[in-house]
């Protein structure tokens, strides 16, 4: 999950949410008084966290948990690392996986958390300390039936294992359910590594199907070339059928018009740090790869990267949104007005949410599932959750950012007005 471009720092990820948030209300006529609470977070917790570095120095980082809204069950959401993360960021990010929770109708609310830190920078002794040191701050918001953390930017299942630790140490009981994402030997779940690209392999499958596009025949080009992003180029050849044309990281991109070897291009950014280089491949900038002649467009890095100024230059029919808000408002309307088809970014990399659910509820049974079944369930939601918001699309005559939003929204007030709230 790489930074592709300059654009996530032009805009407030906060604001942006808030528009679409308007957009969907507006054309709804949502309750006045839902809209008013939907707009803010519940709740949100400030901390320094101490940190005792390598060479002796004390460091004080700052870090940030957000609960969006919790109206149709407990808190859910990643935590990042990262050097540029703000509060606005993370706000975004909790409205998000709010309405990602809903959208897939899995019974919980949203939630994010950060930490400003370059872990890149950092040793692994140092990350650990970190690790704990959040959960030590925060862990007295969190928990099983309260908010249950994953991983997210630079965060890793070794962090979630550490944190999930540092949380039983405080509780004095063992509760794998505060955190998912973690590794398998301690309560993770079969499916999780891929869940966010698979998920997202599961809504191309839809939307081809909906539009006729035959997958076997086409190609595709991924922005970013972390978790996701590998995993997609892996699945949406594997899966799908597709023919991966062009992948990108932070250091730039290659591209083949008779296609990449998902595979080889994985090893070779494992063995060098970045696809860069690849054998065979032409190299070429993040901006010119999402403006190639594919069907299959997949951002799979930060926030911002379509923006008003290409919007109008891509040429893709299908774009699958596997980064957290990669297109601006602005953008939106110009790709709704061309025709190309977006699965926004909170059902299309809502598998991950979904098999962090999964693993959740294995945690509270003590009971795991096998990897087929976790793949059958996953599919079984993704392919409703989209039927769902395409359905919502046709009826309201709207695009399916907004759509995803209308049925995420009436979801979560439907909650907050039987509870009472509104």
């Amino acid at each position: 999950m790489s930074n592709c471009s300059s654009g996530a720092a032009q805009a407030n990820p906060f604001a942006i949410a808030q528009a679409q948030l308007d957009k969907a209300a507006a054309k709804i006529g949502l309750d006045p008084s839902v809209h008013a609470v939907l707009r803010e977070p519940m709740r949100e917790l400030h901390v320094s966290l101490p940190v005792r570095m390598d060479d002796g120095t004390v460091r004080v980082f700052k870090g940030f948990r957000v609960q969006y809204n919790d109206a149709r069950g407990p808190n859910k959401g990643g935590i990042r690392f990262h050097p540029d993360e703000t509060i606005d960021t993370v706000r975004a990010l909790a409205a998000w996986m709010t309405w990602k929770c809903a959208v897939v109708d899995i019974p919980l609310g949203g939630g994010k958390g950060g930490v400003v830190c370059n872990p890149k920078e950092m040793s692994e002794a140092e990350l650990e300390r970190l690790s704990r040191a959040y959960i030590d701050q925060v862990g007295r918001i969190l928990g099983p039936e309260k908010d249950i953390p994953a991983p997210d930017v630079y965060t890793t299942p070794q962090i979630m294992a550490w944190m999930m630790d540092e949380y039983c140490k405080i509780t004095g009981y063992h509760a794998p359910g505060v955190i998912t994402g973690k590794p398998l030997a301690v309560g993770g779940s079969e499916g999780r590594g891929d869940a966010t690209a698979r998920g997202g392999a599961y809504t191309v499958r839809e939307a081809a199907k909906h539009l006729g596009i035959d997958l076997t025949k086409s190609t595709c080009a991924i922005q970013g070339f972390g978790n996701a992003g590998q995993y997609a180029a892996l699945l949406f050849s594997s899966l799908l059928g597709c023919k991966i044309v062009a992948v990108s990281d932070t250091k730039g991109g290659i591209y083949d018009a008779s296609g990449l070897d998902p595979q080889k291009v994985v090893e070779h950014k494992q063995a060098t740090g970045s696809v860069v280089g690849f054998p065979g491949a032409r190299q070429i900038s993040n901006e010119e790869l999402l403006e190639l002649e594919v069907d299959v467009l997949v951002p799979a890095a930060l926030e911002g990267v379509i923006t008003e100024h290409n919007a109008p230059n891509i040429k893709a029919k299908i774009i699958c949104e596997l980064a957290n808000g990669p297109t601006t408002p602005e953008a939106d309307e110009i790709l709704y007005q061309r025709g190309v088809f977006v699965i926004p970014d909170f059902l299309a990399n809502a598998g991950g949410v979904t098999v962090s659910y999964f693993e959740w509820v294995q945690n509270l049974m003590n009971y795991y599932w096998e990897e087929e079944e976790v793949h059958a369930k996953l599919d079984k939601k993704m392919t409703k959750a989209f039927a769902d918001v395409l359905s919502a699309s046709l009826e309201h005559k709207v695009d399916m950012r907004t759509a995803a939003y209308i049925v995420a929204i009436q979801r979560v007030a439907e909650a907050m007005k039987l509870r009472g709230w509104v």
